[in-house]
């Protein structure tokens, strides 16, 4: 089931493609009807379901538990990273991963305790939608997925083929029948998701009571994120900058101007950007600045 996930993602990108509706009002989102409807679904299945229960995880499980699992589930992730390290050609990066997943495996309890953090070994980013970025692959449209969120074609498919190659699921998967290793699988995978959206919260509660549009927000939110994580920070002068975040709302404090380059943090909570090498040369982007707050939710936090 992994394995067909990102040729699911692409057959949805596909249908998408093909439905009509009224012109976009952004041309990286040229999906933005569909988007939007998708995205409503969400809100309701957040308020309904989801948030109820990331609640209820957040107030009645221990700080202190929760961080163990976040820390497990993170190493569990590990792998990946590595992986996506190596075809990155950032070697250096990959064995810092790869000494980090020891130690915390190892010494940390199989990673219930992050011990390799404050010995200077902070976690490093790597993904496949990240490597396909560092081989030249563009993002493609804007896409809203019922459930995971908000991201683009390319990360969309680079999900599908992290998840499909994960040895950790290639181990459980060897081990277990079937059955039992999508139920693990699964399991992991809601958990994580209830973890994060525990952790965002309040967070995500202010972004929506603050935006006039919060689809327009969070798409530029989101757009921010991953920009920092694939190193494109830098506006080159002249550069066109569009406001996506919230049409008719006044520029936060701070904000850049046009033709201007605004700050986007380059480190994000527990997470050491070590940007690909084509990404460090810098590339041209539209964006406008959100709130520092807004911009440091922890990656992966999606609605």
């Amino acid at each position: 089931m992994k394995r067909s996930a990102s040729t699911l993602l692409l057959a949805l990108g596909l249908a998408l493609s093909a439905c009509a509706g009224p012109t976009a009002t952004d041309p990286r989102d040229p999906w933005e009807a569909t988007n939007r409807e998708i995205f409503d679904f969400n809100l309701r299945l957040d308020d309904a379901a989801i948030r109820p229960v990331a609640s209820a995880y957040h107030d009645g499980v221990p700080d202190g538990m929760r961080t163990a699992i976040r820390n497990f589930l993170s190493n569990l992730n590990e792998p990946v990273v590595f992986a996506n390290n190596v075809l990155q050609l950032r070697l250096l990066d990959a064995g810092h991963t790869l000494m980090r997943f020891y130690i915390n495996t190892v010494g940390g309890g199989l990673g219930f305790f992050d011990i390799a953090t404050p010995n200077g070994l902070t976690r490093r980013s790597g993904d496949f939608g990240q490597t396909l970025y560092s081989w030249g692959v563009p993002d493609g449209p804007f896409l809203m997925l019922p459930i995971m969120g908000p991201t683009v074609i390319r990360d969309a498919i680079g999900d599908g083929i992290d998840a499909a190659a994960n040895p950790i699921g290639l181990l459980t998967g060897s081990i277990f029948a079937s059955a039992p290793a999508h139920i693990i699988g699964a399991s992991r995978g809601a958990l994580s998701g209830i973890d994060l959206r525990a952790e965002n919260i309040d967070t995500l509660d202010a972004l929506r009571a603050d935006s006039l549009d919060f689809y327009a927000r969070l798409r530029s939110v989101t757009r921010q994120r991953r920009d920092a994580e694939l190193g494109r920070v830098d506006t080159p002068e002249g550069a066109t900058i569009v406001p996506l975040d919230d049409p008719g709302a006044e520029p936060p404090s701070g904000a850049a101007m046009p033709g201007t380059a605004a700050a986007v943090p380059a480190e994000l909570p527990g997470i050491h950007v070590t940007a690909p090498p084509t990404a460090r040369r810098g590339r041209a982007r539209e964006r406008t600045p959100d709130p520092a707050w807004a911009r440091n939710m922890p990656p992966g936090a999606r609605f």
